[in-house]
């Protein structure tokens, strides 16, 4: 009875809330990302377009035989991960490099609203227009145009190669292309790693996770050839680089994060492990349940990714996915439709969480810090919600 009398009030006034909702974030969108691709092309000072310098210097030194982890601070990606940014920014001075960055966030901002909006299930134009605009008005998405971060690129190229495995007649093209775009997005593997547990466990398809593993291999061979020391010594010494960046980071300001929340409670020493452990857990989790959505594999997985070890503030670009599976299961009308009430909700107060400009930045201390918690007992409670569901849906289809 209840359930049905708040399905009763969300039909009758669930369309006014959308339209306001839709006027929020198309202002919020507007303003940020104006002021984003501005930073991007333009600022000139400390913050203008910070990571995609820093990458485009890496990756020139890299490929010039310099000792990249021992000469360059900011060096904390992977052998294989200068390879695959070759092509953007490899071959171009700074300020061309910087231009062709913006035009290709563009495309790929609308590959991901694109699939956004096709992969929710929205059914008219209203819906489709407020799921258009979530990635569009999120500060992460800001954030990272404005730093050059690589989240904005990575992510549709992610998510579009996911997809791909649940087509039911695999194929070996489809099987290569899919493996290729989740190789690709391995550029960043401390957000896209933990998505190859989907990769290695979906049913019937373990062929893109042996080329994606292959590749991978050959990538980081590839680039060291570039190098003057083997494979072995340079993977060691980027390991120290990650290490030293995490630390770093994490005393700069990381936050809703295992390496954060042991750090503040005195438990500096067990980053490691911890790290490890989680990611050990989710392959586990995704084993069990690989059969379920691969929307709510791809929230979870999102969810453990931005937990499991340091990010910053443009990595919360991550809590999209999770976003775009709550609004799935807000429209279902499945056997378990009845979390579909909760779903909505939950969704509702994560889009305020990540809303631009955000809270870490534009509040003042102590109140960017309870927006911080707050946001994070968020994204646990949606990490706890779409964990049930996948159990119930499992129950229900026994």
């Amino acid at each position: 009875m209840i359930l049905t009398t708040l399905r009763d009030q969300w039909v009758d006034h669930g369309n006014t809330v959308l339209r306001s909702a839709v006027w929020l974030m198309a202002v919020a969108a507007t303003v940020w990302l104006g002021y984003e691709f501005w930073r991007l092309l333009f600022q000139s000072g400390e913050m203008g377009a910070i990571d995609l310098r820093q990458r485009h210097n890496e990756v020139q030194a890299w490929f010039a035989g310099r000792p990249v982890y021992g000469e360059i601070v900011t060096a904390v990606y992977p052998p294989a991960s200068y390879v695959i940014l070759w092509p953007h920014i490899g071959w171009l001075p700074a300020t061309p490099a910087r231009w062709i960055w913006a035009i290709t966030t563009v495309l790929a901002l609308t590959w991901l609203v694109t699939l956004c909006v096709r992969e929710s299930g929205a059914d008219t134009a209203l819906r489709q227009r407020f799921i258009a605009l979530i990635p569009l008005s999120m500060y992460a998405t800001g954030a990272t145009i404005g730093n050059g971060q690589l989240m904005v690129h990575i992510l549709p190229i992610l998510v579009a190669g996911l997809l791909l495995l649940k087509r039911k007649e695999p194929v070996w093209h489809q099987d290569f292309l899919a493996a290729a775009l989740v190789l690709i997005a391995l550029v960043k593997p401390t957000v896209t790693a933990p998505f190859f547990w989907i990769v290695l466990f979906f049913p019937g398809r373990l062929r893109p996770a042996m080329i994606v593993v292959i590749g991978y291999g050959a990538l980081s061979f590839f680039a060291v050839q570039f190098q003057k020391t083997g494979l072995i010594h340079l993977m060691t010494k980027w390991s120290d680089r990650a290490v030293v960046g995490v630390e770093w980071g994490t005393a700069r300001g990381g936050y809703a994060n295992e390496h954060s929340w042991l750090e503040a409670i005195k438990l500096e020493g067990l980053e490691g492990p911890a790290s490890v452990l989680a990611l050990m857990m989710l392959g586990f989790w995704v084993y069990r349940y690989r059969r379920a959505d691969i929307w709510i594999l791809m929230g979870v997985t999102a969810l453990v990714a931005r937990f499991w070890t340091y990010h910053m503030w443009y990595d919360d670009l991550l809590i999209l996915l999770p976003m775009v599976a709550l609004f799935r299961l807000a429209n279902q009308r499945a056997p378990v439709a009845a979390s579909g009430l909760f779903a909505g909700p939950l969704l509702a107060i994560t889009i305020l969480t990540t809303l631009a400009p955000g809270g870490l930045y534009l509040l003042p201390m102590p109140w960017n810090k309870l927006y911080t918690v707050l946001q994070t007992i968020t994204w646990v409670a949606v990490l706890i919600f779409l964990l049930n569901h996948a159990r119930l849906e499992r129950k229900v289809c026994r």
